[in-house]
């Protein structure tokens, strides 16, 4: 089974850029990693930040966020890893989260992006 992570997106530092550039190496020489991306659509996203407790983390529009997702992903992409989209229901995640004691934060959304690619990854 493939290695999986989740991917928050956050800022970027010098000394997270240094450990980010020597993973890449380390994996280039590695296998290909699984790695699980929170996504959202353009219809779910304003009720969405309603919703999580974190929505100060995360840009104003849809558009904005996009963006930013979309760069994440063909960076992943390029380091050689496969991205699997996990989008986020605005209707199960609240009890999702409920369930497990959780807040609706990133690191809900990252739990839930890693449960649905292993489950996924599986019939890949």
């Amino acid at each position: 089974m493939a290695k999986m992570k989740s991917l928050a997106g956050s800022g970027k530092t010098v000394a997270k850029l240094k450990e980010k550039q020597a993973r890449k190496q380390e994996r280039a020489a590695g296998p290909a990693t699984l790695q699980a991306m929170v996504w959202y659509t353009k219809e779910h996203y304003n009720e969405l930040l309603r919703l999580f407790d974190d929505a100060d983390l995360l840009p104003l529009t849809y558009e904005d966020w996009l963006t930013r997702a979309e760069e994440k992903k063909v960076e992943v992409e390029g380091a050689g890893d496969q991205v699997i989209k996990v989008f986020i229901d605005p209707l199960t995640f609240p009890s999702w989260c409920e369930e497990r004691g959780l807040l609706k934060d990133a690191d809900a959304r990252s739990q839930l992006a890693i449960e649905v690619a292993q489950a996924q990854s599986f019939s890949l």
